[in-house]
């Protein structure tokens, strides 16, 4: 499948929540390592104490919490539809709710990621840096 297909096939909302979570999920992750890596030179193990401080479900629930208000109604179906998938996986560290909320995080950034809206991503990115 080309990237046209996958835009044209993430357009007509095709693909599952949790599918796009397991998208959402590297870009978000990719987001903080490039955010951290920017900000200093630092040794590996405090770059990773750093990212899994902002990379856990309790953390992306609070985000998605603050930026719900800046979604437009589609992107905000998306994010529900992620936070009331069921996931097969129990969360290790943090509440049922923070990680349903933390799913549907990652649904949205990997619904924006796969219809290219990279600035899009920028965007709420930067607001969560902001809080």
């Amino acid at each position: 499948m080309d990237s046209n297909e996958i835009k044209k096939h993430n357009k007509n909302d095709d693909f599952s929540p949790l599918t796009l979570a397991f998208v959402g999920d590297g870009v978000y992750d990719l987001l903080v390592r490039s955010y951290l890596v920017r900000q200093a030179n630092r040794p590996v193990g405090e770059l990773n104490r750093r990212k899994v401080a902002l990379v856990n479900c309790k953390s992306q629930a609070r985000f998605a919490r603050l930026i719900m208000d800046s979604l437009s109604e589609k992107e905000l179906a998306v994010y529900k539809r992620g936070r009331n998938a069921a996931p097969k996986c129990t969360p290790k560290n943090g509440s049922v709710a923070d990680y349903h909320s933390a799913t549907g995080l990652e649904a949205l950034f990997g619904y924006l990621y796969l219809n290219g809206e990279t600035d899009r991503i920028d965007e709420l990115f930067e607001m969560i840096l902001s809080f």
